[in-house]
């Protein structure tokens, strides 16, 4: 078994010269010298009768945005993209008269919290067209509530009781998890995928006892790591070279002064946090604590819990207001990305969401807020230590990947937080340019060369991309007309 820092792959089929940065006005033509025949944009798709799954609702939006794109390689793209993990990720089944969906994260065998529901997001508003995808999604979200019953500080798992290669981690390890480390986000996204497919089917079938269980020990998890009452029951330390993968202070990680935010001893990239009151992710917590709060009293009827849910969000939002804003030299008041409690900030971004970019994206804050800006300007600035440009392209990148790694991810996430055209032109043509022929998204590219990326197989940022190119096609149709 491999980790993600292990899939650093060349592709033999990248373009030769990548053109600079500009508005795609006139896309299709200037892409077109980069490949010989038009004839070259054949599908990179599996086989028909070599797919997980097949959805006739997915295939039918892939050929209805398809045909309203006016460049060939971008078409061609998304069409590779968009289904990507109905074609290669999931498991699905009938267990005990129930849905049950596994998820993998695509070149790694385990399912994550995270990319296993933002890896079928995209496919949530169209589960009225098709019983066969309403079941899958419903499958996602029973075997999400099964992960967090077994362990809500686990952050991937294994599709049974196989064990890990991190079985040495020094941590509380148990055979169905592939790995554990305590990230907010991972208990964050499930509600927030339970919530859309509520919000869109009205099914309430997957919310039955067990799910409320799972729900409490969430919350529960949460005010554990306020830790006011201690460390709480979580440390964890690996053996490693590589710093980010453990935790200092006997595995406790720095040291907080309990003031109302959660600490998330590591961040959605799964890198470990320097200071652990992660703002994006307290922020998410926010967001899912009040979508917990609505499902609790409509769906369980159980207005206690609902009212415990609200309270928390409430709390952690007076923290956020009190410790997280911070005058930046240049930008004004902006957001930390990490605080202690003890006055000690962070001034970066990482392209992992939640991070501060995406805070509309994950219905965190409006697009709007002038606080929002001003960070979203930072963040897209020489002042954050992980924004990287080069000639391939400019983005947010990770100390996961290392300095001058760009993430795709970034650049569709600052898409999708954007409404000026030419912004979101020149997002579009950096994401074609680094996808270096291969038709997908991948983890990182070299922000010289994108024939240098990481993860060829990444299933979050496939269909993250596909999502960003449907909501283009309901809203700026005219930038994919190009």
């Amino acid at each position: 078994m491999t980790t993600r820092r292990e899939f650093i792959v060349k592709s033999g089929t990248a373009f030769a010269g990548l053109a600079a940065l500009g508005n795609v006005r006139g896309l299709a033509k200037s892409r077109l010298r980069f490949l010989a025949e038009p004839n070259d944009f054949v599908s990179r798709r599996p086989k028909l009768s070599e797919r997980k799954f097949v959805s006739e609702a997915v295939e039918n939006k892939i050929r209805q945005v398809k045909n309203a794109i006016g460049d060939r390689e971008l078409a061609w793209i998304f069409e590779n993209c968009y289904p990507n993990p109905l074609d290669t990720t999931v498991k699905f089944q009938m267990l005990n008269g129930k849905p049950d969906t596994f998820v993998i994260t695509g070149d790694i065998d385990a399912m994550w919290l995270r990319d296993s529901s933002a890896q079928v997001w995209p496919y949530v508003p169209l589960a009225n067209e098709d019983d066969k995808l309403k079941q899958l999604l419903a499958g996602v979200i029973n075997r999400q509530t099964k992960c967090i019953l077994i362990d809500p500080y686990a952050n991937a798992f294994n599709y049974g009781p196989t064990g890990s290669p991190f079985d040495s981690d020094l941590t509380t390890m148990k055979p169905q998890l592939h790995e554990r480390k305590w990230e907010i986000d991972s208990l964050c996204y499930p509600i927030r995928l339970a919530y859309g497919y509520w919000k869109t089917t009205g099914d309430t079938s997957c919310f039955d006892d067990k799910w409320l269980e799972a729900m409490k020990l969430v919350a529960s998890t949460f005010k554990q790591q306020q830790r006011k009452d201690g460390h709480g029951p979580y440390k964890f330390q690996r053996v490693t070279p590589v710093a980010t993968d453990t935790l200092p202070g006997g595995g406790y990680g720095n040291p907080i002064k309990p003031v109302g935010l959660i600490c998330s001893m590591f961040r959605p990239s799964d890198d470990a946090t320097i200071f652990p009151f992660l703002i994006p992710s307290n922020y998410f917590a926010i967001a899912s604590l009040r979508q917990l709060s609505e499902m609790s009293k409509q769906i369980v009827h159980d207005s206690g819990f609902a009212g415990e849910c609200s309270a928390l969000a409430d709390e952690v939002g007076s923290a956020i207001n009190k410790y997280a804003y911070v005058n930046h030299l240049d930008f004004g008041e902006i957001l930390s990305y990490e605080v202690d409690g003890f006055g000690n900030r962070l001034y970066m971004d990482d392209a992992n969401a939640p991070s501060l970019l995406s805070l509309p994206f994950l219905d965190c804050l409006p697009q709007s807020d002038p606080l929002y800006h001003r960070t979203r300007k930072f963040v897209l600035s020489g002042s954050n230590p992980y924004f990287f440009k080069g000639s391939a392209g400019d983005g947010v990148g990770s100390p996961h990947t290392g300095l001058g790694k760009i993430w795709p991810m970034s650049i569709m996430v600052q898409a999708f937080t954007s409404d000026d055209t030419s912004e979101i032109s020149t997002c579009l043509k950096i994401l074609i340019d680094s996808s270096a022929g291969t038709g997908f998204m991948h983890e990182s590219f070299d922000q010289n060369d994108p024939n240098k990326f990481t993860r060829s197989w990444f299933a979050w940022a496939n269909s993250l991309f596909g999502e960003l190119i449907i909501k283009l096609y309901h809203e700026k149709p005219e930038l994919l007309k190009a």
